[in-house]
C-alpha cells in the first residue's frame, strides 16, 4: 500500500444550462395560454356585466325622474336627437339621453349622464332635468372612487337631496352660507372637507347641461300613445 493516499476522482460537471430557444418557447406558450384564458373569461362574463350595468342605469333613471311610467332612449345623430336607434357598432359610440313619460304619455324630463374628474378618478353621475325650466329633478352618483371617509357624503341624501328643484347653472356655497340656499335656487351647499369632490359634481353637471341644452331645446317629443317598459338601455358603452 502506497504511503501517499490516492487523489479523489473529480466528479463530472453537469451542464444545467437551458437552451434559450426552449425558454423563449415556454414563455410564448404560457403567454398565449394566459391571453386566451383572459379573452375566454371576458367573453363569458361580458353579457352579465353589461346586463348588470343596464339594470343599475334603469334603476337610476327611475330614481332621478321620479318613477316615470316609461323612458325612451334618444340618440344624438347628425346634430339632433332622434328616437331611431343606430346600428349596434355605432350605438356603442353614440351619445344618448333618456326621456321619461308619465302614465298619460306626457314627457316628464330627461335623464343625462355626467362624467367628471374628481379628486381621485372619474366620477359618473345621472341627473334628472327639466329642459324647459332649466331645473334639476334629481341626482344620483353611479360611480365614485373619491377618498373614503371624506367624500362619502357626495353619495348620501344630505348632499344629493339638495339638487331636486335647483336651477342650472349651479353655484356651490359653503356651509356657513347655508341660508343662501333658501333664497338662491341655483345654490348647493358643498361638503365640508370634500370641497374638491363637491365642486367636481357641480362642474360636471353644469358642463353636461350646457352641452345638452341646445339639443333638448330643439327636440320636440311626441306624446306617447301607450305606456310600455322602460328602454333606458345601457349608458355610453
Amino acid at each position: 500500500m502506497s504511503a501517499t493516499a490516492a487523489s479523489p476522482r473529480e466528479l463530472p460537471v453537469m451542464d444545467d444550462a437551458v437552451p434559450s430557444w426552449r425558454l423563449l418557447l415556454t414563455l410564448t406558450v404560457a403567454g398565449a395560454m394566459a391571453g386566451l384564458a383572459v379573452v375566454v373569461l371576458y367573453d363569458a362574463t361580458l353579457p352579465r356585466i353589461e346586463g348588470y350595468k343596464a339594470g343599475v342605469l334603469r334603476a337610476a333613471v327611475t330614481e332621478v325622474l321620479h318613477a316615470p311610467a316609461h323612458a325612451d332612449t334618444l340618440w344624438l345623430r347628425g346634430g339632433a336627437l332622434t328616437a331611431a336607434r343606430p346600428a349596434e357598432d355605432e350605438a356603442r359610440k353614440t351619445e344618448r339621453v333618456y326621456l321619461g313619460y308619465d302614465a298619460n304619455g306626457r314627457p316628464t324630463g330627461y335623464a343625462l349622464s355626467v362624467a367628471e374628474p374628481g379628486f381621485s378618478e372619474q366620477m359618473h353621475l345621472l341627473i334628472g332635468y327639466d329642459a324647459a325650466r332649466h331645473e334639476l329633478l334629481g341626482m344620483k352618483v353611479l360611480e365614485s372612487k373619491e377618498t373614503p371617509g371624506i367624500a362619502d357624503d357626495i353619495q348620501r341624501p344630505v348632499f344629493t337631496g339638495q339638487f331636486t328643484g335647483r336651477r342650472a347653472p349651479l353655484a356651490g356655497i359653503k356651509s356657513a352660507d347655508r341660508e343662501r340656499a333658501a333664497s338662491d335656487p341655483s345654490a348647493v351647499v358643498m361638503i365640508t372637507g370634500a370641497t374638491i369632490s363637491s365642486r367636481a359634481v357641480l362642474r360636471g353637471i353644469n358642463r353636461t347641461i350646457e352641452h345638452w341644452q341646445p339639443y333638448l331645446d330643439a327636440y320636440r317629443p311626441e306624446p306617447a300613445t301607450a305606456p310600455h317598459a322602460a328602454r333606458a338601455d345601457g349608458g355610453r358603452n
